[in-house]
């Protein structure tokens, strides 16, 4: 009797080993990479030399910053067919005008495709600098410190480029409508990196040179 149930037990021991080496062979199937398609590309923020000439149109040519991929990149424009100012200024009045403009402008087709976009909305106006302010002083119609930090930064950047005031060195002096006096801000390699966070640091005082 115990040897008849023995060999029942060894038996069931068997087809266990038998059931178990099945499971194992079969298992779990091995993972199969999926392919998911290429990985989304980084904006070119660039244009090709034929949306480049359909923006060269009669006028000026300008530089101006735009932002891009959370920096800024320059981007040339035609400003206008004239730049003079009828009053008689040294023409960094109109120019300045001329440039904010084409900040506070809808990027063309060819731009928003290659990832082109502004932070400088209207209403937002230039004039020139009130008395006592240093030489070349732009003053907007909001304070400089309350736009968007990214909006200055294109500002800042796309004036110093242009030669828009007399500060030279990459600086620009910048006021607004009030009676707070006028600042310098420079366009550093960061601010262009860094358009949001690198912000265009102002001196306290008007006529002081830039920290």
């Amino acid at each position: 009797m115990r040897v008849r149930e023995l060999r029942r037990g060894m038996a069931g021991l068997a087809g266990a080993a038998v059931i178990a080496a099945v499971a194992a062979g079969c298992g779990i199937r091995p993972t199969v990479p999926v392919d998911a398609g290429a990985a989304p590309s980084r904006m070119p923020c660039s244009l090709s030399r034929d949306a480049e000439a359909d923006e060269d149109g009669q006028g000026m040519p300008v530089t101006v910053y735009l932002v891009c991929a959370s920096g800024l990149e320059a981007v040339q424009r035609a400003a206008g067919p004239a730049l003079t100012d009828p009053k008689g200024s040294d023409g960094r009045l109109p120019v300045a005008r001329a440039l904010l403009a084409q900040l506070t402008a809808e990027p063309s087709a060819d731009e928003r495709q290659a990832g082109f976009l502004t932070y400088v909305q209207p209403p937002l106006t230039v004039s020139a600098g009130r008395e006592g302010d240093p030489a070349g002083t732009l003053r907007l119609s909001r304070q400089p410190d309350d736009l968007p930090p990214a909006a200055l930064s294109q500002l800042v950047c796309t004036y110093a480029e242009n030669g828009a005031t007399d500060a030279g060195g990459g600086t620009v002096v910048l006021g607004g409508p009030g009676d707070y006096p006028a600042r310098r801000y420079t366009c550093t390699t960061e601010v262009k990196e860094r358009p949001d966070s690198a912000v265009p640091t102002g001196s306290s005082r008007a006529g002081t040179p830039a920290a």
